[in-house]
């Protein structure tokens, strides 16, 4: 008898290996991973907190290219990786990643089918959505995975 059967779950149906949660240290990700680790802690796997940083677009004053300083870059990584590993003391052998880029690209790209991937959507505006799109939107339609979107409502 397979793991799938025993557990009750249909043949084919996929296991998860991981819980992957997109934070962007709002209060709206706090409760993405507040949810993620309920669903880790449920199914027995590993709970992996995951915050892409936006790398800084290049200046161009007077056809100067200013790039950012590598050591700036490295201190933001590392305050990154320092916050996100105090948010995830209360989950039990939880894992963290800081990568650089887009953040539904990247955690797309992090992701696997036997992944659950857990991210929170704000409610913006239909204006805010326009203007600025949705990473969960983004994440929805990218990821070779399920996910999880955690609703929550804009503060006002």
């Amino acid at each position: 008898m397979t793991l799938a059967l025993s557990l009750g779950y249909p043949v084919g149906v996929v296991m998860i290996s991981r819980v992957l949660v997109g934070v962007d240290f709002s209060e709206a990700s706090k409760q993405a991973l507040e949810r993620g680790g309920g669903w880790a802690a449920k199914l027995g796997v590993p709970l992996v907190a995951m915050h892409v940083l936006q790398p800084p677009a290049p200046m161009l004053p007077e056809a100067q290219i200013a790039l950012p300083d590598p050591a700036w870059l490295h201190t933001m990584e590392d305050h990154a990786r320092e916050q996100l590993e105090g948010w995830i003391k209360p989950y039990a052998s939880a894992a963290v990643i800081v990568r650089w880029g887009g953040p539904a690209e990247e955690l797309v790209s992090e992701a696997d089918p036997q992944s659950l991937l857990v991210v929170a959507q704000v409610g913006h505006s239909t204006l805010e959505r326009l203007l600025f799109g949705s990473t969960a939107a983004r994440v929805v339609r990218l990821a070779p995975c399920d996910v999880l979107v955690v609703r929550t409502e804009k503060v006002k």
